[in-house]
């Protein structure tokens, strides 16, 4: 890799505000807060809206869509007219 074109990849600790949540990996973000970890070090924090612990499809708690209904809504409302 040639040096000076990258951004840096440091330990950077991510946020859920929604659920409370917070875990620290590595990344290329930056941030003027930061936070001090379990470990006694202090480390940038980003916020996030959504992560894996508040996310609907990771929680189970994700709707199904009834796409049937929806087709067969749609062809009562507007007819089942199939071609030209």
């Amino acid at each position: 890799m040639r040096k000076g074109i990258h951004p840096e990849y440091r330990p950077v600790v991510f946020r859920d505000r929604a659920a409370n949540y917070a875990f620290l990996t590595r990344s290329t973000m930056t941030s003027e807060r930061t936070i001090e970890w379990e470990d006694g070090h202090t480390y940038p924090v980003v916020d996030v809206e959504i992560s894996h612990v508040s996310h609907p499809f990771y929680t189970g708690t994700a709707r199904v869509l009834d796409t049937a209904g929806r087709v067969e809504r749609f062809e009562r409302r507007y007819g089942k007219e199939g071609g030209a």
